[in-house]
């Protein structure tokens, strides 16, 4: 992590935050489960009919995801249209509820580390839902990106977050090229774009900025009843920008670069930071 940030203040939860807690908790939970529950009864059927494609799950991942924000009574909206064509999303990543922000709006598949995969609750939703798992070694790079490339070419629309670690949704950090390296495989330059994605947070009026940022090493139990006990909510927007060619690029780090700035570009905090 290339920048040190102390964490918020923690927030006293009351008699009235705890009912909301509860409330929102059940009701998030009932949509969560429910949806995984019709997700995998249609995966036995959508598996051997598709295999690696998903024509019909994406869609119940979708509503779960859209659902989860006016239970949590978070404002959602997205600016611009999601790309069709082959190709993979790139965005900052701020939150956890970046999971259901871009889920929420697009059929992807997320990138994680391998560690997510054991993850109490989140793990088992992520290997549902189609993740992939990744280990940063240099021993699997070559079978991570057979992995990147099947997917790709099978239509899935992967989303990586470059920046490598979460933040205080406030900043976008310097993306790693590596993952980039996967674009420029056995003729894919020729035929995928890029779609760089910046995910924006407001933070509920009074409260501190980096109300839903998510980093370091903070727990999530507590930042998870923190954003169940908020009475009044912010807002989360996401934007999507025009896809770029990889072929209008030499390199990774050509690539990653331009998507970096154009990811940076939409966040209004990292402009005022610039100026």
């Amino acid at each position: 992590m290339s920048w040190i940030e102390a964490e918020p203040p923690v927030t006293q939860i009351g008699a009235v935050g705890w009912a909301r807690v509860l409330w929102r908790g059940l009701m998030l939970g009932s949509v969560t489960f429910g949806g995984l529950i019709i997700l995998l009864l249609i995966r036995l059927i959508e598996a051997p009919k598709h295999g690696m494609r998903r024509p019909w799950t994406p869609h119940i991942t979708r509503f779960v995801c859209r659902m989860a924000f006016p239970i949590l009574g978070i404002e959602y909206k997205v600016t611009g249209l999601p790309m069709t064509q082959i190709g993979a999303v790139v965005a900052n990543h701020g939150s956890w509820l970046d999971i259901f922000a871009l889920n929420a709006c697009q059929s992807v598949y997320f990138v994680s580390k391998a560690e997510v995969a054991r993850w109490p609750f989140i793990g088992w939703l992520a290997r549902s839902t189609g993740t992939v798992f990744i280990r940063r070694a240099r021993s699997e790079a070559k079978a991570q990106q057979k992995i990147f490339e099947e997917r790709i070419r099978a239509g899935h629309h992967l989303l990586f977050f470059p920046e490598g670690t979460s933040t205080d949704a406030r900043r976008v950090l310097p993306f790693k090229p590596t993952l980039f390296e996967a674009f420029f495989s056995h003729g894919l330059d020729r035929i995928m774009q890029i779609q760089p994605v910046t995910v924006i947070y407001r933070p509920p009026e009074g409260e501190d900025p980096r109300f839903y940022g998510w980093w370091g090493d903070m727990a999530f139990g507590p930042h998870l009843l923190k954003v169940l006990a908020q009475k009044h909510q912010g807002g989360v927007e996401v934007v999507f920008h025009r896809p770029v060619n990889v072929s209008d690029f030499d390199s990774r780090k050509g690539l990653a670069a331009a998507a970096e700035s154009a990811v940076r570009a939409g966040l209004p905090y990292e402009i005022a930071r610039a100026r």
